[in-house]
């Protein structure tokens, strides 16, 4: 796999394992949906007090494992990440939403409504390295 189809494979992939480092060096592993947003970082939404955001905040360091549906084709990106909170991510959890399900959700005030009381942000993945690259 060359770089090119590395990215190919990761905007058609939404379905990962990230790893992030506990405050004790171990990793912490979170099944997570994602998406390849427009600006070439990769986009997962998390809520506030989870493990993994707290980690994020920490050590920004990670690494994401994308596993083909079949299991034959796998690719790992180690990169270094962002968490985005505030008042300007709410169209970037409803677009990061609709890359990952494909479509509009069936009601915007609803899952705009549930994204605050769940106190969900983005994190924001800066690919540094893609592996294995063949």
């Amino acid at each position: 796999m060359n770089a090119e189809q590395a990215r190919e494979f990761v905007a058609r992939q939404h379905r990962a394992v990230l790893a992030t480092i506990r405050r004790d060096g171990r990793p912490q592993l979170s099944s997570v949906s994602y998406a390849l947003d427009q600006d070439g970082r990769i986009k997962i939404s998390v809520t506030r007090d989870r493990a993994k955001t707290r980690n994020l905040q920490r050590d920004p360091r990670a690494t994401l494992e994308i596993l083909d549906d079949d299991w034959h084709q796998n690719l790992l990106i180690d990169a270094t990440v962002e968490v985005e909170t505030g008042p300007t991510v709410l169209p970037d959890l409803r677009r990061v939403y609709q890359l990952i399900t494909g479509g509009p959700h069936p009601d915007w005030s609803e899952f705009d409504a549930a994204m605050g009381r769940d106190q969900r942000c983005l994190l924001a993945l800066t690919i540094e390295r893609l592996y294995p690259l063949t």
